[in-house]
């Protein structure tokens, strides 16, 4: 479980606002619910329940009394917020139903733990949506392509949307989109998924609506997840051996100010860098001065470190010259800016090294991607083939080749060749990688 660091947190906060400004701009409401869900509704769904009984913390006693029901603490909320969305939906006019949350859910990952990709607390954010009809459903989830598409632009990610396979999809669901990423080692890694689930949760917790012709019908569902696992994204994708490269909208601090301390010139030259922060700071631009009494070589470090996008040098020949001199995290680019124009010139840099990661990280997700029509060598990319479409066939190439089948693309494919293990002619693409 995580311990997060000041830094570390305000990095979490910018990823939630960007979350909470696309949420709350296309009508979801955020929502709280308990942690802890009584057993009686958890075994509501059981397909669910079978995706997650090894996973679950159970909570047995209250002091010293044992409990009558058992209560678990969050994997995720389906059995705890739907009980209510049977109270709130009674007519065609409450839908849709848009909510959301961010909260910490809990699972017993058997696997050896990992920082941000594979944690026993997740910090999570989570949709939850009703809707009238299945195409309505549907249509959400093209809203939702639509929002993770504008936050992955503010951190800088790439992504591929992937239809899981029936065996891998999220349980309880109709079908789940897989949002994966590529890592430097070239493994995929999952950031999110969403899930469309018809009508398998409204139908066991009774979540009906009366249609304009006064019938009764059961409500279509979905989700959208994702977790710190973002956080952890951003390290691999983008970092480097000095360190972390911060995009500029998640950064704690997208420019700090080093003053270059010569002799005689201290005042002057702290003056300056405090009127240079004031401006930054004004213009809404999140700047640190670091005044600390340390050599600046040892300041460039530690803040290379950090990921800090843009860092401001002020010297006394920058003074004399009416410039700053500065210094890009994401390609080591160095040069001036007029004294005049600093709030103007810092924005116009930061948006260039977003747009620089952006464009590289997409190169890199676009460039691990290899066609292949035989197993022979098996590359650490990203394998595109032909597949069948059989669980039979899938699971075989899991087992003989030890990846994971991500599934056939959200966006469908031209496509024409054999099926990488039955060889039967097929209109499928799949993709194939090893994952984090």
């Amino acid at each position: 479980m995580n311990v997060w660091t000041p830094y570390g947190w305000k990095i979490m906060r910018h990823v939630d606002t960007y979350i909470r400004k696309e949420l709350d701009s296309t009508g979801h409401d955020e929502v709280y619910f308990p942690l802890l869900i009584p057993e009686t509704e958890f075994n509501k769904e059981k397909e669910h329940i079978k995706g997650f009984d090894s996973e679950v913390y159970w909570v047995t006693h209250a002091g010293l009394n044992e409990l009558d029901v058992r209560l678990v603490v969050r994997p995720t909320s389906e059995t705890a917020m739907y009980p209510m969305f049977s109270l709130w939906v009674r007519s065609h006019t409450d839908l849709p139903l848009k909510t959301y949350q961010i909260v910490n859910t809990f699972r017993y990952e058997t696997k050896q733990t990992r920082p941000f990709i594979r944690v026993r607390e997740i910090h999570f954010f989570e949709s939850h949506t009703c809707h009238a009809s299945e195409e309505d459903a549907q249509e959400q989830i093209e809203e939702d392509i639509v929002i993770l598409e504008n936050i992955m632009k503010q951190l800088c990610i790439p992504y591929s949307l992937f239809v899981r396979t029936e065996w891998d999809k999220f349980p309880g669901a109709h079908y789940t989109v897989g949002l994966d990423t590529v890592m430097p080692n070239g493994r995929m890694l999952q950031i999110g998924s969403i899930h469309h689930y018809r009508t398998n949760f409204s139908i066991p917790y009774n979540i009906t609506y009366e249609d304009a012709d006064g019938k009764h019908e059961h409500v279509h569902q979905t989700t959208y997840g994702m977790s710190e696992r973002l956080v952890g994204a951003m390290i691999g994708v983008h970092g480097d051996d000095k360190g972390l490269i911060l995009p500029p909208p998640v950064a704690p601090f997208q420019t700090v100010i080093i003053p270059i301390i010569s002799k005689g010139n201290a005042d002057l030259i702290m003056k300056e860098a405090e009127k240079i922060k004031d401006m930054l700071i004004s213009a809404g631009i999140r700047t640190k001065l670091d005044d600390r009494d340390e050599r600046p070589g040892s300041k460039f470090f530690d803040w290379e470190i950090k990921g800090v996008p843009l860092r401001i040098e002020l010297g006394i020949k920058d003074i004399e010259n009416r410039a700053i001199t500065f210094a890009r995290r994401d390609n080591g680019e160095k040069g001036t800016i007029s004294s005049e124009d600093v709030v103007p010139g810092v924005n116009m840099i930061l948006e260039a090294i977003c747009e620089n990661m952006f464009n590289r990280a997409w190169e890199r997700q676009r460039a691990n991607v290899v066609t292949i029509d035989s197993l022979k060598v098996v590359p650490e990319m990203t394998l595109r083939f032909g597949w069948c479409g059989s669980e039979e066939c899938g699971r075989r190439f899991e087992e003989e080749n030890d990846l994971k089948l991500l599934g056939t693309p959200y966006v469908p494919e031209e496509f024409s060749g054999k099926c990488i293990i039955c060889g039967k002619e097929t209109d499928k693409a799949a993709y194939a990688a090893r994952s984090m």
